[in-house]
């Protein structure tokens, strides 16, 4: 069992950077994958960056490619989304989740794969 706790969300202005943090307990085992989503008000939930526990394999959507920087610590247990050149479209609750197996690609992308979720931080960018 997996318990996830994020931090780090915030209001900042356009173009600025915030780093969030997921804290996890319990075991992650070497194929568990970590993911971000995030949903803004009256939208869908939509990935946003993956990455495979053992090896550090990082996915992005499109959108966030060349702004946004998944990573992990395993001896923290945690794992931390970089966001810079934060733009108001970014403005959402983003959630960290984690899979129980190793996925690739359009797989990391689909929030069905994930079995635990957190309860959400919020990130809101003013223009």
């Amino acid at each position: 069992q997996v318990q996830l706790v994020e931090s780090g969300g915030g209001l900042v202005q356009a173009g600025g950077s915030l780093r969030l943090s997921c804290a996890a307990s319990g075991r992650i085992f070497s194929t568990y994958s970590l993911g971000w989503f995030r949903q803004a008000p009256g939208k869908e939930r939509e990935f946003v960056a993956a990455i495979s526990w053992s090896g550090g394999s990082a996915y992005y959507v499109d959108a966030v490619k060349g702004r946004f920087t998944i990573s992990r610590d395993s001896a923290k247990n945690t794992v931390y989304l970089q966001m810079n050149s934060l733009k108001p479209e970014d403005t959402a609750v983003y959630y960290c989740a984690a899979s129980t197996q190793y996925g690739r690609g359009r797989y990391l992308s689909d929030m069905n794969n994930y079995a635990y979720w957190g309860q959400g931080t919020q990130v809101t960018v003013s223009s």
